[in-house]
């Protein structure tokens, strides 16, 4: 990357960030990947860097209020790619203080003189000096309680419509408005290596404020500075990890020398996590549908410096055909899901996936299971997990099992960390964002019952 195009680059952040929010749009691309390759690719100052990711989320997750205040004021159709230069151009208005809005409208102009023909530059100029003018309309005037938490918060209405059933309407607020807060940043201590209070006294020496997770204890929490930039990241003495994704593991009840399964594995966080908590003692096999997936499992387990993890590639519901059945003390199908816990770090998940989406995982998850009951040895215990709040993907999926294995039961969640500050129920565990600030998540843990 030469020197010019670095400087053509950072000044163009908000062309940038509308390329971006287009490659979402179009091709379904993820945020968090399409942001970070970006940063990396044209090594982007921090202010650059905040302004980019700041843009790009804020109007991914605040879509629909950004239409709503729109609406009043275009006439006719709009390209796609005007329509979201309009957003992030009333985003910036209403919400980013610290960008002049006489400013933010001067951009979005010259970004359209760029990119379109001669009538768009006025017709965004026009659109977006009325709403400098007339201002956007109250969300106050939306009387539908349900109408208005979906607008507000920017969730689709079939969304909140199933959550306010499962969840009531107070709960289903509180957890579509902490979506569009930036989430925690965590990591995990690897504690074959060090402890917390190490990890805690070498990030504190280069200025990063660090306190103790709220349930698990290898769990610390950043509030200024990213740890994977230090140098304890390269030694291999942390992971980057959400809390909730924590807790799987622990009901795992994994102990040294046993023979693991991890069904469903990249990028490995819990995968490095069970073989922690081996004491890197026994067998870990790591598989996952992707091959280059693998090759993060690989790479984080090298980093670790955790060699009893074996990795494969391929379709985990035919793993018949590697193992015999019986082989494994402990299995863990942290399965494929809509997403909806984690909508924090990949915002245009409310806006892609749909609930045939849902219903279409339902099959896999439950395929999954069904070799997982064949692989694991009697007395044997299978972690399933998601990271979701739906009803479908979760309970449901867990009564269906139970319901068509009687040599399958439920194991009491007894081994969660943290278990008083978890809200364990019918000896499942659902976590909502608002309980301690972690992601969206579910554990339900099964025994295979010895046959007599």
């Amino acid at each position: 990357m030469t020197k010019q195009n670095r400087k053509i680059w950072n000044g163009n952040v908000r062309d940038a960030a509308l390329s971006i929010l287009m490659e979402i749009n179009n091709n379904q691309a993820y945020s968090n990947l399409l942001l970070h390759r970006t940063i990396e690719n044209y090594q982007l100052q921090d202010k650059d860097r905040g302004l980019l990711t700041e843009l790009t989320y804020g109007t991914l997750q605040h879509r629909l209020t950004l239409d709503y205040y729109l609406e009043p004021f275009v006439r006719g159709k709009l390209d796609l790619w005007v329509r979201e230069l309009l957003r992030m151009s009333v985003y910036q208005i209403v919400y980013l203080t610290r960008i002049p809005p006489h400013a933010a409208v001067h951009e979005a102009v010259e970004i359209a003189k760029r990119r379109g023909h001669k009538r768009i530059p006025p017709t965004v100029n026009g659109i977006l000096r009325s709403v400098l003018r007339q201002g956007v309309r109250s969300l106050d005037d939306i009387k539908d309680p349900i109408e208005r938490i979906s607008i507000e918060t920017s969730h689709p209405r079939w969304l909140i419509d199933r959550w306010v059933e499962l969840y009531g309407i107070d709960a289903t607020r509180e957890m579509a408005k902490l979506n569009n807060l930036p989430a925690k940043m965590t990591f995990r201590v690897n504690e074959t290596k060090t402890d917390a209070a190490a990890v805690i006294a070498e990030l504190e020496k280069i200025n990063m404020s660090i306190h103790p997770g709220d349930v698990v204890s290898e769990c610390l929490v950043s509030e200024s500075g990213n740890p994977a930039s230090a140098e304890i990241y390269e030694k291999g003495h942390i992971t980057i990890q959400d809390e909730s994704s924590m807790l799987p593991v622990y009901a795992l009840d994994v102990k040294p020398g046993m023979k693991v399964l991890d069904m469903c594995a990249a990028p490995g966080g819990k995968t490095t996590h069970i073989a922690e908590k081996m004491n890197n003692e026994g067998e870990v096999y790591a598989h996952d549908l992707h091959a280059h997936k693998v090759k993060l499992i690989e790479k984080n387990s090298k980093r670790l410096g955790l060699s009893s993890i074996r990795t494969k590639s391929g379709d985990s519901r035919k793993l018949l055909e590697q193992y015999e059945e019986n082989s494994f003390d402990r299995i863990l199908v942290d399965a494929p899901c809509s997403g909806f816990g984690v909508i924090r770090r990949k915002p245009e998940i409310k806006y892609n996936k749909t609930a045939s989406d849902v219903k279409g995982l339902l099959d896999i998850q439950f395929d999954l299971l069904k070799t997982a009951r064949k692989l694991i040895k009697p007395n044997g215990v299978i972690v399933y997990s998601t990271c979701t709040v739906e009803y479908e993907e979760n309970r449901g999926i867990v009564d269906k099992y139970l319901a068509a294995y009687a040599d399958m039961e439920l194991v009491p969640l007894t081994n969660l960390e943290g278990r008083d500050k978890l809200q364990i129920e019918n000896d499942t565990l659902q976590v909502l964002p608002q309980h301690f600030g972690g992601d969206g998540f579910f554990v339900a843990a099964f025994r295979k019952k010895e046959v007599n």
